[in-house]
């Protein structure tokens, strides 16, 4: 049986809106099925001037995400930041699963003698 992973969510310096809560959550939970070797999930949300900004940090196995976002609405800094984990977590996730490729592709593309 597979656990899923950590999520943790803060609302600081504002009221906690349960409908962000769990577009959040969700997202969190897709994020980790695309990428299983992510464990802990930990997003602030807080009031920026006139805007809003939402923070993370994503970690794991071999993995170490920190994002960052910001809007005027809430909900929009919420969904900004659901993107840009995917982006970052997409490209650390293709470093590590293509590494080896890479190292394999130059030790064979070395011209042999004739």
């Amino acid at each position: 049986m597979a656990r899923g992973p950590s999520i943790v969510i803060s609302f600081k310096d504002i009221a906690s809106d349960e409908q962000i809560r769990e577009s959040l959550e969700t997202g969190c939970r897709q994020l980790a099925e695309e990428f299983p070797e992510t464990t802990r999930f930990e997003l602030t949300l807080a009031p920026d001037g006139a805007g809003h900004t939402a923070h993370a940090h994503v970690t794991g196995r071999n993995t170490e995400v920190a994002a960052h976002t910001e809007a005027i609405e809430l909900g929009a800094a919420a969904v900004r930041l659901l993107d840009t984990l995917e982006r970052l977590l997409r490209k650390v996730h293709d470093k590590h699963l293509f590494k080896n490729r890479r190292r394999a592709a130059q030790l064979t593309t070395k011209k042999r003698p004739r």
